[in-house]
């Protein structure tokens, strides 16, 4: 006689779960595709720490279009060069919340800033990894 009772509260529960977990997927879905910045100008960048000695300025140019940021990264480093060739090239990235993810075509530079303002730090790996700092020189969109 105990049993018949529990079925229909083992339905409401069930019921309740995937609710839950439905609401749950939905925020995270949110979360990953909604856009809070907007990273289009000039930025400039020293990456570095101590133990990474000064290996030279960046800049990236960049035209935020929604979510999606193509651009351009220029390298000045002492060497011109890294171990793979140029540093300078097209990069793509895309924003999500106020983390802005790029990567150059040929997959040899790549950084995950958070993005606060006028100011972005994350890591940036060009042969190796080192934190970096960037900071909007020119809110204006590239020419």
């Amino acid at each position: 006689m105990l049993m018949r009772p529990l079925k229909p509260i083992a339905g409401i529960l069930m019921i309740a779960a995937l609710a839950l977990g439905v609401a749950c997927a939905r925020k995270n879905w949110i979360d990953r595709t909604l856009v809070t910045v907007d990273v289009t100008g000039t930025w400039q960048g020293n990456p570095g720490g101590a133990q990474f000695g000064h290996p030279g300025e960046f800049f990236l140019d960049l035209k935020q279009e929604a979510s999606t940021v193509p651009g351009f990264l220029r390298a000045r480093t002492s060497q011109g060069t890294s171990a793979t060739g140029s540093l300078s090239g097209p990069i793509n990235g895309s924003v999500a919340g106020d983390m802005f993810r790029f990567r150059d075509s040929r997959g040899t530079v790549e950084g995950e800033p958070t993005v606060s303002g006028d100011e972005m730090t994350g890591l940036l790996s060009v042969v190796g990894t080192r934190p970096i700092t960037f900071r909007r020189v020119d809110a204006s969109a590239p020419k």
